[in-house]
């Protein structure tokens, strides 16, 4: 993608994203409808729905040639990454947006021929946008993120992590989680993945590990991490597909090489 054509894009993409966070803002006391999808803490609200096609609908007017890949519904039906598409997740984190009123943000990533060119992830109530153009750094509100440590030891590394990977489950044998769990210095979970990211890219976090995404929790954060000299992968260090779900690793180049070698790697089911 052309370099003038991506800071075009970046700056419209920018001011939908400040102008539906401010919506939801707005209106972030007023009564929900609440529905379930694929179980019952798989939760979906009309400002999922509403967000998602504010989106839509702007980019089907000023970019009719785009494609886009969303969560509600309202995207395309993508077999490739071809072209230029806009991956994006009106609300990640609805659970914590349905009971905290807090900690979920807009999360949008925008790919050209498979190649992420722009991240934004923006928490919502914290009025915080991270934002990010393929070779031109990361930023936090407009400050550049510096790049990621890469000596830190993992006896002093925080790790951002569900707790299901602590119990039984269907890709890594429990007992190695346990056991890094006691390695690293401390462990974290936030319940938004788009956060999670952009907490790693901050160096927050010094990782983050999760059991199933889809494109549109992590397309953003992608990006982001990449312009700060991060590494993501499966958790079995393969490379991401961006049309299917995925286990999730990502971090600085240290804190991935070691725990995927001797923990995740030697875990594996």
């Amino acid at each position: 993608m052309n370099a003038d054509v991506r800071e075009t894009l970046f700056r419209q993409a920018k001011e939908w994203v400040l102008e539906a966070g401010s919506t939801i803002r707005t209106k972030i006391n007023d009564p929900l409808t609440i529905d379930t999808k694929s179980n019952p803490n798989d939760l979906v609200t009309t400002m999922d729905k509403d967000t998602e096609v504010f989106f839509a609908g702007k980019i089907r007017e000023t970019y009719p040639e785009h494609f886009i890949l969303s969560e509600e519904g309202f995207g395309d039906e993508l077999s490739t990454m071809d072209g230029t598409i806009w991956i994006i997740d009106p609300i990640d984190g609805t659970m914590n947006f349905v009971h905290q009123k807090r900690n979920f943000a807009i999360s949008i990533g925008i790919y050209h021929d498979g190649i992420g060119e722009i991240g934004l992830i923006y928490d919502v109530m914290g009025d915080v946008l991270y934002s990010a153009q393929r070779t031109k750094g990361a930023y936090k509100n407009g400050q550049e993120i510096p790049p990621l440590k890469t000596d830190i030891p993992l006896k002093e590394a925080i790790l951002s992590l569900n707790h299901f990977w602590l119990c039984e489950n269907r890709l890594v044998n429990e007992k190695e989680m346990q056991r890094l769990v006691k390695t690293v210095r401390g462990t974290r979970t936030y319940g938004s993945a788009a956060l999670e990211f952009a907490y790693t890219a901050e160096g927050i976090v010094d990782g983050y590990l999760t059991m199933s995404l889809a494109p549109w929790d992590i397309a953003a954060g992608m990006v982001i991490l990449e312009e700060v000299g991060g590494v993501t992968t499966t958790a079995d260090g393969k490379p991401v597909n961006m049309l299917s779900k995925n286990s999730v690793f990502t971090s600085n180049p240290y804190v991935q090489k070691e725990i995927l070698n001797d923990f995740l790697i030697k875990g594996k089911k």
